[in-house]
C-alpha cells in the first residue's frame, strides 16, 4: 500500500479523493488546500463522502509530518510558473509527484528553463515528477505516439477530440468560455484566460516520440457559437453566445504540416468522439465513439500512474519516459 497526500481539493481534487476510497492499494494520509474556507474541515466530508479523520491543512508540513507519505497528487494550477514553487517544496520533502498541471505534461520546448529547474530539484531529492491527465497526457499525445509503433513509416498524424462539455465539471465549462458574449470571449482570449491548455505541449510530445524536429508550432483558438438556446450546462447559453472553444495545434517540418490536433469542446455538442488518423504505412483511423469523459479519465490516470512513477528514475518525466501505466488493483513496484 502506498500513502499519498492530496494537494488541491477543488472539483478535480475531490474526484481523485473519492476514487482513492475505491482503491485498496492507495491510502490517503493528508490533504492541502490554501483556501481558508476549507482549512480544518474533514477531507471526506468536504468531498461529500465518509468521514476520513483527515483535516485539510493550508500548508504541507503539518499534513505529512509523521505520516510516511510516498507520493503527492497535485491538482492545483494549469500554469507551470505558478505550480513550480509547490513542486519544489514537495520535492524537498522527498515526495514523488503526480500532477494534473497541463503545462507540466511536456514543458521541455515551451518553458525549458522552468522544466530544467524542476528536473534538477527532483534529481537532487531523488524523487520523480510527472504531469499527466486525459488531455494532455493521453488522448491527443501519448496514445497516438503508442499507436504509431505499428507503422513502417509515417507522413502525418491527425488527432481530433470533440466533446460535449455539459457533462464536465463547472470550472472546465467556464475555462472554455461557455455562456460568454462575443465581446467577453474576445477579451478573455486576449488576456490569455480562455483556452484548453496543453495543445502545444501535445504537439511537442508527439514530435519527440517520432523524432521529428519541428520548425514551428502554431495554435489557433475560436469560439463555438450557439445556434440556439442551450440549457444542458451549468448555465443557460443564449443564441449567439459562446458555448465553448475550437482550437487547432499544428506542427510543421519545413512547410509540411506533420501534426494536426483539433480540439473542440462545447456545451451541447453533438456526437462526442476521439479520433486518431495516421497517414503512413499502414494508414489507419481509430475512433472512440462517444469520446472519453475527461474528468473521470483524468482522475483515473492520475492514480494509475503512481505505480509507474515509483518505478521510474528520478527527475521530471513525461508519459513517454515512465513504464507503461495501466489500471491495477495493487502496486507492482
Amino acid at each position: 500500500m502506498k500513502k499519498i497526500v492530496q494537494i488541491g481539493v477543488g472539483p478535480l481534487g475531490q474526484k481523485i479523493v473519492k476514487n482513492t476510497l475505491q482503491r485498496e492499494e492507495i491510502h490517503l494520509v493528508g490533504a492541502v488546500d490554501p483556501d481558508p474556507e476549507k482549512a480544518g474541515k474533514d477531507l471526506g466530508e468536504l468531498c461529500g463522502c465518509t468521514h476520513m479523520g483527515i483535516p485539510v491543512s493550508r500548508e504541507l508540513t503539518s499534513s505529512i509530518k509523521g505520516r510516511g507519505a510516498d507520493v503527492a497528487v497535485v491538482s492545483t494550477f494549469s500554469s507551470l510558473e505558478r505550480i513550480e514553487p509547490q513542486l519544489a517544496e514537495l520535492a524537498d520533502a522527498k515526495l514523488n509527484i503526480v500532477s494534473t498541471c497541463e503545462e507540466l505534461s511536456y514543458p521541455w520546448q515551451t518553458q525549458p528553463d522552468i522544466a530544467q529547474r524542476i528536473d534538477k530539484v527532483c534529481r537532487d531529492s531523488g524523487v520523480t515528477c510527472l504531469g499527466t491527465g486525459v488531455n494532455p497526457g493521453f488522448l491527443m499525445d501519448y496514445l497516438p505516439a503508442v499507436m504509431s509503433s505499428i507503422c513502417q513509416d509515417i507522413e502525418q498524424i491527425k488527432v481530433t477530440r470533440v466533446q460535449d462539455a455539459s457533462i464536465r465539471r463547472i470550472p472546465f465549462q467556464r475555462k472554455i468560455g461557455a455562456g460568454l458574449t462575443a465581446k467577453q470571449f474576445s477579451q478573455r482570449k486576449k488576456n490569455g484566460h480562455l483556452r484548453h491548455i496543453g495543445l502545444t505541449e501535445s504537439v511537442h510530445m508527439i514530435a519527440r516520440a517520432l523524432c521529428w524536429r519541428l520548425d514551428r508550432v502554431e495554435e489557433t483558438l475560436d469560439p463555438v457559437v450557439a445556434a440556439r438556446l442551450v440549457s444542458s450546462g451549468y448555465k443557460d447559453i443564449r443564441q449567439g453566445q459562446a458555448s465553448g472553444v475550437e482550437q487547432y495545434g499544428r506542427g510543421y517540418v519545413g512547410e509540411e504540416e506533420k501534426i494536426t490536433l483539433h480540439f473542440r469542446a462545447a456545451v451541447g455538442e453533438e456526437k462526442s468522439h476521439d479520433k486518431i488518423e495516421i497517414v503512413g504505412t499502414p494508414s489507419f483511423t481509430s475512433v472512440i465513439e462517444g469520446g472519453i469523459n475527461g474528468d473521470i479519465a483524468t482522475a483515473a490516470i492520475t492514480l494509475n500512474a503512481i505505480s509507474a512513477v515509483l518505478r521510474a528514475e528520478s527527475g521530471l518525466k513525461t508519459m513517454l519516459e515512465i513504464p507503461v501505466p495501466s489500471f491495477s488493483g495493487r502496486f507492482c513496484v
